[in-house]
């Protein structure tokens, strides 16, 4: 770690001292065994109840098997991509907007972003599914899903534009205001490409929540990865076993993708945002 870089631990806990780390050490070995306990529970109640037996993993050695899997897969990637991309782009407009200085315009953009970020994604799903089809507006299965996880995400995703903007040293702005550029220009040119720089790691990190959000596709039958795992533990008649999988690639995913922003914050040498700093004004 460089020595400009100071990571959220770092900036909330002191480094621990030769009793707290002997305490963690401890604490680690003993929350292992327990945790290795409890997995070998596990395994014998499945041995117990016959949930090991062939017949409900077999399936799995079939190549149609995971290439129906794969579809949902990339049904789930394709969903993040597109509401993640819809949401960065939302975001940092309602970023700009709150921090325009236009009151008007900054207290529109505060209800919306404080609307969206309170509001769960499934009830959102819920109003795309059933209350827009009274009113004669039918949309596909796939927007139905991607337009309610992409607008409760660019909530979260216009505060960390807006933290990133505020971690921007504000000598900067005074000093381009002074050579004559607007505020807009400034905004543009000199503050919004270092603060997108800062928050990166942040964004990628989001990209987590927006994954875990298409898990609830099914409401709307749009065929993602949760969608083909409950087809096929209708066929299979496998519940458990097929959960364990799909549970396996979510970790897998979500696992690579925190991988990806620690990465590039340890890169760019900036601190990772995970919460949005209030503005004081």
């Amino acid at each position: 770690m460089s020595a400009h870089t100071v990571s959220m631990r770092d900036a909330l806990y002191e480094e621990p001292g030769p009793k707290t780390r002997r305490r963690t050490r401890i604490v680690t070995a003993v929350s292992l065994v327990l945790v290795a306990v409890g997995v070998g529970f596990v395994v014998r109640q499945f041995y117990i109840t016959g949930q090991l037996d062939a017949k409900y993993w077999s399936f799995f050695l079939r190549p149609s098997t995971w290439l129906y899997i794969a579809g949902g897969f990339l049904g789930t990637l394709r969903v993040a991509a597109v509401a993640g991309a819809i949401a960065l782009v939302l975001g940092i407009l309602l970023m700009l907007a709150r921090t325009s200085g236009v009151k008007p315009l900054a207290a529109i953009a505060r209800v919306i972003t404080d609307f969206f970020r309170g509001v769960p994604s499934l009830l959102l799903i819920y109003f795309f599914y059933l209350a827009l089809p009274q009113y004669g507006l039918r949309i596909s299965a796939f927007w139905m899903i991607t337009l309610p996880v992409a607008l409760a995400a660019s909530g979260v995703l216009a505060e960390v534009f807006r933290a990133g903007v505020n971690a921007v040293p504000r000598g900067q702005t005074e000093a381009a205001l002074s050579i004559g550029l607007t505020p807009g220009k400034t905004m543009i040119k000199i503050v919004l490409p270092q603060a997108l720089r800062i928050v990166v790691p942040s964004l990628i990190s989001q990209l987590v929540v927006v994954v875990k959000d298409t898990t609830v596709a099914y409401v709307v039958s749009y065929p993602d990865l949760m969608q083909n795992a409950r087809v096929l533990i209708t066929n299979n008649d496998a519940l458990v076993q097929v959960y364990f999988v799909v549970a396996i690639l979510y970790v897998l995913v979500n696992f690579a993708i925190n991988q990806l922003s620690i990465y590039m914050a340890r890169r760019s040498g900036n601190p990772i945002i995970s919460r949005a700093t209030e503005n004081p004004t």
